[in-house]
């Protein structure tokens, strides 16, 4: 099970999602978003951590993508709404308020699968089988992951807002309980 820890705005929530056994980390660099740092920034909070570091972008051109992925030493982007950089690798992101053109997603490595809004979970059970690797974002916590892992049945999960005391701020017990949750749910 793919588990990323994403919003990461701090080396110490950074360290704390590693070692509690993400296996990614996200970086957000949409400007609309409280979460929003610049690729430098995004550098230094990963450097050295020994899991995937995928980058969060909303509208972006691949150009801009592919330099801030470079700048930023990221493994994967996470695309919303724009297309992917024709040589990297990437997740492909919808938020889901209805159906799910499966469609969509050909191309990405993955599809992440997202509620209507930022922190709101959506049915999971349309993310079953929706892909080959689905990753199922949007409300996740400790207290609801279990339940999206038996529905969905996703290749990973994702959660961000629940997982904070403030926008960028991550409540590391938080974070330890949705990794843990994740991992018990996923044997």
């Amino acid at each position: 099970m793919m588990i990323k820890v994403c919003g990461i705005t701090r080396r110490e929530d950074a360290l704390v999602a590693v070692e509690a056994g993400a296996s990614a980390i996200g970086f957000v660099f949409y400007p609309g978003s409280p979460r929003c740092v610049t690729a430098d920034r995004a550098a230094a909070l990963g450097e050295g951590l020994e899991v995937w570091k995928a980058g969060i972008f909303v509208d972006e051109s691949p150009a801009n993508i592919e330099a801030v992925m470079r700048a930023a030493h990221l493994d994967i982007a996470q695309i919303y709404g724009s297309a992917a950089p024709q040589h990297a690798r990437s997740w492909k992101a919808f938020r889901i308020a209805g159906a799910f053109d499966r469609a969509l997603g050909e191309g990405a490595e993955a599809v992440l699968l997202d509620g209507a809004q930022s922190g709101i979970p959506f049915d999971w059970k349309l993310a079953r089988g929706a892909a080959a690797k689905v990753i199922v974002a949007g409300g996740l916590d400790a207290t609801n992951v279990a339940e999206a892992i038996r529905i969905a049945e996703p290749w990973g999960v994702d959660a961000s807002s629940k997982l904070e005391t403030a926008p960028g701020i991550k409540d590391h017990n938080k974070v330890r309980a949705f990794v843990k949750a994740a991992r018990e749910a996923a044997w």
